[in-house]
């Protein structure tokens, strides 16, 4: 079982920056699979990025969804098991709640995009952004 909890949320204007963590329990948080999904109120969930161990040394896959892509990154520190989204550039479209999600390696780009790849979730953090 992991159990994973979100920080860093809050209210930003344009422009502005967040950094999101998720704390992760466990001992081979190395290994899993991390993703960051969001959800605006009225929308479905939707991919936002995901890193994953490409199964050689320290080296990790990562993936940015189209509409974040050149504003946000994901990165995580493995000796914290903690994963990280820095969010720059913030839009008003980015208001959501983003939760953080966990689950075993996956074999395509489209499954780390999937969030039916991951059967842990945070509670999750509202990340709201004004005009």
């Amino acid at each position: 079982q992991v159990q994973l909890v979100e920080s860093g949320g809050g209210l930003v204007q344009a422009g502005g920056s967040l950094r999101l963590s998720c704390a992760a329990s466990g001992r081979t948080f190395m290994s899993y699979s991390m993703g960051w999904f969001r959800q605006a109120p009225g929308k479905e969930r939707e991919f936002v990025a995901t890193t994953a161990w490409t199964g050689r040394g320290n080296s990790y896959y990562g993936d940015l969804s189209d509409s974040v892509k050149g504003r946000f990154s994901i990165s995580r520190d493995n000796a914290k098991n903690s994963l990280y989204l820095q969010m720059n550039s913030l839009k008003p479209e980015d208001t959501a709640v983003y939760y953080c999600a966990a689950g075993p390696n996956y074999s395509s780009t489209s499954a780390g995009r999937t969030s039916s790849t991951y059967p842990y979730w945070g509670q999750g953090t509202q990340v709201t952004v004004s005009s």
